[in-house]
């Protein structure tokens, strides 16, 4: 039997017959096993095959997700991997406006929530207990008649370059450039009447500032008990209606200006909107010399918020950054100090939530309840101020279509969106006061090492007017702010 078998193999025909044949059968079977496992991956379950499409769109580049809409005011996110994985898979119809943003890990839901809040009340309490007047007087001015819908831009954009210092001027730089010139003196007219109306809402914080540091130190009037929580939310009420004066003249010269574009201004703004910040030109200055200082500011601040107010929508100008509300405690100084006059420095967007984890690892237990009890106890004026700013938003916008705007809802609105912000500044620094009365000399030295800003100091004769500082004014006794 071997030596037939052997005569056969030597035989070269049969030898490449044999090799044929087997080869046939192996390509059959590696065939028939491939299709099999195509066909069980093609009937995975639709949302497995997409969380992993998602996971890796997202580790690749995130600039190329498109932006979801935001959640609606009332309803809670899901914590559901399917839910989300649902969601992306939606095919949404694209607009100029919305084609390469990124995914949208911003909204009010996310602003107003108690971890965001939390986190940002602790910043907050790091200012306030390591600062002074000088820096807790700190305020971008991009937090002034803020419902054109920019601080939206600047957080959704991607890689955290919303926060690059070179964001407002290169947006305003580009916006200006693509204006004709009676379009451009329109806004340095404005320019020039505004500015001693925003320099007076910047004034008249101060005497809450010094009054809260009043409550700190425990120099409180004769007699009383402390602050009043009446007075400062009547306060912050009229100081909010020059917010809303602001507000109504800057969305008339917005609506005036873009209706005013033609076909070639709005597809440059339309591929700044699309490209993003990365595809912004790096222009030479577009405001020229000569111009007092405020009034540039404030050319640059109308130009990057028209743009905002062109590429955002309702929602964009209801948002607003957790740290936007009671805004009298130094933490924008804690944030931006390094980037004062540091041209491409960008402001780490994690600052606010790591700072303020480690000031509440620095307390005890009874100082940590006296911080996070507010959370609960400010969260009807958060829902409160979200519906005003809704409401102011929605009637600013009318101005874009041509239609009136009905000024007296938008102060009144205003005023009702300041005592909200009162009460909740009432809410901050008392919890503050009483914790700053408490801590230890080891606890103090732990946070003024957390606050880590000893190359940026904060003289206390010194003050901000918003971003440029200035002699420490004058402040009229603020004894109308405590209990009698």
């Amino acid at each position: 039997m071997q030596q037939k078998l052997l005569e056969f193999l030597k035989n070269p025909f049969n030898t490449m017959a044999g090799f044929f044949i087997f080869g046939t059968i192996f390509v059959i079977v590696f065939w028939a096993v491939e299709r099999n496992g195509l066909d069980k991956k093609i009937e995975l379950p639709l949302e497995q095959s997409g969380s992993k499409q998602i996971n890796s769109a997202s580790s690749s580049s995130q600039k190329k997700e498109q932006r979801p809409k935001a959640e609606p005011a009332n309803q809670e996110k899901s914590a559901q991997p399917q839910a989300q994985s649902q969601i992306q898979l939606q095919t949404q119809p694209q607009t100029p406006k919305r084609e390469n943003e990124e995914k949208n890990k911003y909204n009010i839901e996310q602003a107003i929530s108690d971890n965001a809040q939390l986190n940002t009340m602790a910043f907050d309490g790091l200012g306030f207990l390591t600062g002074n007047t000088c820096s807790d007087s700190f305020l971008p001015p991009g937090k002034v008649a803020d419902f054109f819908g920019f601080q939206h831009l600047r957080d959704i954009t991607a890689n955290g370059k919303g926060h690059d210092t070179d964001f407002v001027t290169n947006s305003a730089y580009n916006v200006l450039k693509t204006l004709t010139d009676a379009q451009k003196a329109k806004l340095f007219a404005l320019a020039k009447t505004q500015a001693s109306l925003v320099n007076d809402f910047a004034y008249k914080r101060f005497p809450l500032m010094v009054a809260f540091r009043r409550q700190l130190e425990g120099n409180i009037p004769s007699g009383s008990t402390g602050l009043s929580k009446d007075a400062i939310k009547n306060y912050s009420a009229d100081l909010y209606a020059l917010d809303a004066k602001i507000s109504i003249q800057r969305t008339k010269l917005y609506a005036e200006t873009l209706n005013s574009l033609d076909q070639t201004q709005k597809s440059y703004l339309d591929n700044m909107v699309k490209g993003g910040f990365a595809s912004w030109a790096s222009l030479p200055d577009q405001v020229g010399k000569g111009v007092p200082r405020e009034e540039s500011v404030l050319v640059m601040t109308y130009a990057s918020e028209m743009f905002g107010w062109y590429a955002g929508d309702i929602e964009a100008d209801t948002y607003f950054c957790p740290e936007r509300q009671a805004d009298y405690f130094g933490g924008f100084y804690i944030k931006d100090a390094p980037a004062i006059g540091n041209a491409g420095y960008t402001i780490d967007e994690s600052i606010t939530g790591d700072q303020g984890q480690s000031f509440i690892q620095v307390l005890d237990g009874t100082q940590k309840n006296t911080i996070t009890s507010v959370i609960a106890e400010q969260k009807n004026d958060l829902n409160g101020i979200v519906e005003k700013r809704r409401a102011i938003s929605t009637e600013l916008r009318k101005a874009l279509s041509g239609q009136s705007i009905d000024e007296n809802i938008v102060t009144s609105l205003a005023k009702e969106y300041g005592s909200l912000d009162g009460e909740i500044s009432y809410y901050y620094v008392t919890a503050f006061a009483k914790v700053g009365k408490s801590l230890t000399n080891e606890q103090k030295s732990a946070l003024d090492k957390l606050r880590g800003l000893s190359n940026y100091p904060c003289p206390s004769d010194k003050a901000y007017l918003y971003s440029e500082k200035i002699d420490m004014p004058k402040v009229d006794n603020t004894d109308f702010l405590f209990n009698k």
